[in-house]
């Protein structure tokens, strides 16, 4: 415990703190030497600062090592089957640490593009103090779910399987990390929520309108063409994916405008 109270020097790491917050497991060993509230009042510490790894009591380290050899690493998707409130950090104690855990739940959907640019900007503005940053995201126009993981800068993330029939949809996000503003995180998420406010905002922020010409990017070359429809979906695109356009090319042929940008649609 002395470890995690230890000074560092300004701008140096609290290395004990560190290992905790990125822990899949975590041993206490000795554990016959104190007394019951002792060790209540260490878990509770490592909690705060880790509450989602499991705690493993050990006598002069005896524990079975497939036990700690056989890890497949933190899966949240498998803890939140087995146990749905382990997100909710509210009333956990935390010790007088600059590292702290934040858990977000917020039903509905959320807009792809809007939290792309919320992640990247947490990661180039704050990735040095995000320990761990995981969570399961309930993307709109998707039938399947998000699942991600970020360590520091590093991201990892990609559509898994699919919300089950009935399932509530709903976003579920837990940060481990150093000084972290947990209302302003919690707000800048609420703001990817899809609302009807939100899509007559992305509608609002179009350059064209259906019936305006346009030139489309078809890989060569531009061609002319007539918006269609604007924030258009069919089968067969991306994930989460909404095209700004529609548009039909002089041709006759139909192609979706994959970005608002004149690299791809400019006036004609």
């Amino acid at each position: 415990e002395q470890h995690l109270d230890e000074e560092k020097a300004e701008g140096a790491e609290n290395e004990a703190v560190e290992q905790v917050a990125f822990a899949d497991r975590m041993l206490l060993n000795k554990t016959d030497l104190v007394s019951e509230a002792d060790l209540e009042r260490v878990e509770k510490r490592l909690r705060a600062l880790n509450g989602f790894a499991p705690i493993m009591r050990t006598l002069n380290s005896e524990i079975s090592v497939d036990s700690v050899l056989d890890i497949r690493g933190f899966d949240l998707k498998r803890t939140l089957e087995m146990d749905p409130e382990f997100l909710n950090t509210a009333g956990e104690h935390e010790h007088d640490s600059s590292v702290t855990s934040l858990s977000i739940i917020q039903p509905g959907d959320v807009d792809l593009d809007a939290v792309q640019s919320w992640v990247s900007d947490i990661l180039q503005t704050k990735g040095a103090d995000i320990y761990r940053m995981k969570g399961v995201l309930s993307i709109a126009d998707t039938e399947q779910k998000f699942v991600y993981q970020a360590v520091h800068m590093i991201f990892n993330g990609d559509f898994d399987e699919a919300w089950n029939s009935g399932e509530t949809r709903q976003s579920k996000l837990v940060f481990i990390g150093k000084n972290l503003d947990h209302a302003e995180l919690k707000a800048a998420f609420a703001a990817c929520a899809v609302t009807d406010d939100s899509r007559q905002k992305k509608l609002k922020s179009l350059r064209f309108g259906v019936g305006d010409k346009v030139e489309c990017n078809t890989g060569g070359s531009f061609q002319k063409g007539e918006v269609v429809s604007l924030m258009y979906r069919e089968e067969g695109m991306p994930p989460g994916m909404v095209a700004p356009y529609q548009v039909k090319l002089q041709g006759g042929s139909m192609i979706y405008v994959p970005e608002d940008t004149d690299g791809f649609v400019r006036k004609a």
